[in-house]
């Protein structure tokens, strides 16, 4: 499946799992633990880090008008570390307070620059779009080490606007947040294509506002109509 840009000037996109995505997770959290001097086995780690995903991200049910901000992204991504935790037995052997502190020290480590790649594509897509004169922004969930990270791996300069929910205080899948995207980027929804990983927040709202957007499916567990690459997107351009 290739996607046509006919009629497209800008190019907005997801981040996490889109552009890019922490490869070594499952290695990161098993070292994290037997530095604490509890040694668990990667698939059981990666077991409990599916479940937590599907069931307190993929399956979670919201509108998007909570409050967002720095702070309800840490205790979301606290909340479902957590999870993880409890569910691999840590809480049994350690307690509360423990499975809390260190919850919070797995927030400031998945969401610090070192540990995330970008996907293969990603370099030669941009500069490729960029080259054919397409406007990029990001529209994202994300914590605000986001600029940072897209500083980081060397991305950064190819994105106008990068719109972050904890710095705006939305987040999808509330339409809003595309508003405010178009908004600075001086566009229209007509105009606009979106690539992101997730149906609800990348797919169903950005549609709320005439934004046609495109599923980007990374893993191989990912269902629906949609791309595998970047590469896919105005071959030919």
């Amino acid at each position: 499946m290739n996607v046509s840009l006919h009629g497209v000037t800008a190019v907005l996109f997801d981040a996490g799992d889109t552009l890019l995505a922490i490869p070594g997770s499952r290695a990161i959290m098993q070292r994290y633990l037997a530095e604490r001097e509890l040694h668990l086995e990667q698939d059981a780690i990666g077991r409990m880090f599916d479940e937590a995903f599907r069931t307190l991200y993929y399956e979670k049910r919201s509108d998007g008008t909570e409050l967002c901000s720095p702070e309800s992204d840490r205790r979301f991504w606290a909340d479902l570390y957590t999870y993880v935790l409890n569910g691999l037995g840590v809480g049994e052997k350690r307690g509360e307070d423990i499975i809390r502190r260190w919850s919070h020290e797995l927030y400031d480590l998945f969401t610090s620059p070192e540990h995330y790649a970008l996907f293969d594509d990603v370099e030669e897509s941009l500069e490729r779009l960029k080259r054919a004169g397409y406007k990029l922004g990001i529209v994202s969930n994300f914590a605000p080490t986001l600029k940072a990270i897209l500083r980081h791996k060397g991305i950064l300069h190819y994105f106008d606007p990068v719109v972050v929910s904890t710095e705006v205080g939305l987040e999808k899948p509330n339409p809003a947040i595309f508003r405010l995207a178009l908004e600075l980027a001086g566009l229209s929804a007509e105009e606009t294509l979106y690539v992101g990983d997730h149906d609800k927040n990348d797919i169903w709202a950005p549609n709320q506002i005439g934004i046609r957007a495109v599923k980007i499916k990374r893993y191989a567990h990912m269902t629906g109509d949609g791309i595998v690459s970047l590469r896919q997107l105005g071959q030919g351009v």
